[in-house]
């Protein structure tokens, strides 16, 4: 009863920590018109080559002729039931919809790329971990250290060139919905999620080593093997746990960026996700996509680091005192 209470305590305090930081990421957000320079109505409407009507339009329609703090509430009231604004230059599309289309697109390779993480990077850092110093071990270690050291996007282009353009075994460009062909959607995501998922897992792996080496030189290990309990009881039930949850925030930590950091993936392997969304907003200086785009990615990875704030509370009763 104690120990669930106090995670029920550490859950309250996390999330009275979480929603003024969502507070202040919002203002910060909204706060990207100030960085525009000069009049923000002439900038987005295209600068000097922008005609009046068009300056109006803009101005009414982002309330820029209101105080700031006015705008801000304004615009912060609408977000909380769900009212990211319109496009400036798709206008009745709105921003909450834009996102709704492309996002579970950037959502499901994120998934896809931190799953094949865990597959790969926690089985080896176990087996680098149990058997220090040898070939193993070794093998392990040169290969984490290459698929650190490799950017994505370069992985990208070579998984591109051996599996579609020289084999044609999988498709290197485009995107099919599960509810068109679920192995098509399948075929499509395999090269992304492995360009994504590879440099997740050799960190993932590195982190399981070292923590796993760390724990079974502890005291409490080598009693527990003095007591005659076998390897797989005092690896599974007592190591793994503790080596496990530093491992945790480097997950989360790792989804965040994969959530986030999609972009590039996105533009090698065509796919109409958040990345490709930005990229246009960005080139179109279209301020309510891109406000909309970078609060809910922002959103999305305080959220992540919440979850992963709860689970390592919940494998370490410490870390709820602190």
């Amino acid at each position: 009863m104690g120990s669930g209470g106090s995670l029920l305590s550490f859950i309250i305090r996390r999330l009275l920590i979480t929603v003024p930081l969502l507070l202040l990421i919002s203002f910060g957000v909204f706060s990207l018109v100030l960085i525009l320079p000069g009049n923000p109505a002439l900038t987005l409407a295209g600068g000097v080559h922008s005609t009046p009507h068009e300056v109006a339009l803009i101005t009414r329609q982002l309330h820029l002729n209101e105080p700031f703090w006015k705008q801000y509430l304004r615009w912060l009231n609408g977000v909380i039931h769900g009212n990211l604004g319109e496009s400036l230059f798709n206008p009745g599309v709105s921003v909450a919809s834009g996102i709704a289309t492309r996002f579970p697109v950037t959502l499901t390779l994120a998934v896809g790329g931190m799953l094949l993480s865990v597959l790969i990077g926690i089985p080896a850092g176990i087996i680098a971990g149990v058997r220090n110093g040898t070939a193993r071990d070794r093998l392990v270690t040169v290969g984490s250290s290459l698929g650190v050291a490799i950017p994505d996007f370069w992985l990208a282009l070579l998984l591109v060139i051996l599996f579609a353009v020289d084999t044609h075994a999988l498709p290197a460009l485009g995107y099919v919905q599960w509810s068109t062909s679920p192995w098509q959607w399948f075929q499509h995501l395999i090269l992304p999620w492995v360009a994504l998922g590879i440099g997740g897992s050799a960190t993932i792996a590195r982190q399981v080593r070292g923590a796993l080496i760390d724990t079974l030189d502890q005291d409490y290990m080598r009693t527990a093997v003095a007591k005659g309990l076998g390897p797989r009881v005092v690896i599974g039930k007592h190591a793994l746990k503790n080596a496990l949850s530093p491992a945790v925030t480097v997950i989360g930590i790792q989804f965040g960026y994969l959530l986030g950091g999609t972009l590039i993936i996105e533009q090698i392997f065509s796919l109409p996700g958040i990345g490709q969304y930005i990229l246009q907003a960005i080139s179109e200086k279209d301020l309510p996509v891109i406000q909309g785009v970078v609060l809910v990615t922002a959103t999305a990875f305080v959220v992540i680091n919440l979850i992963v704030d709860v689970i390592y509370g919940y494998l370490n009763p410490k870390i709820r005192l602190a």
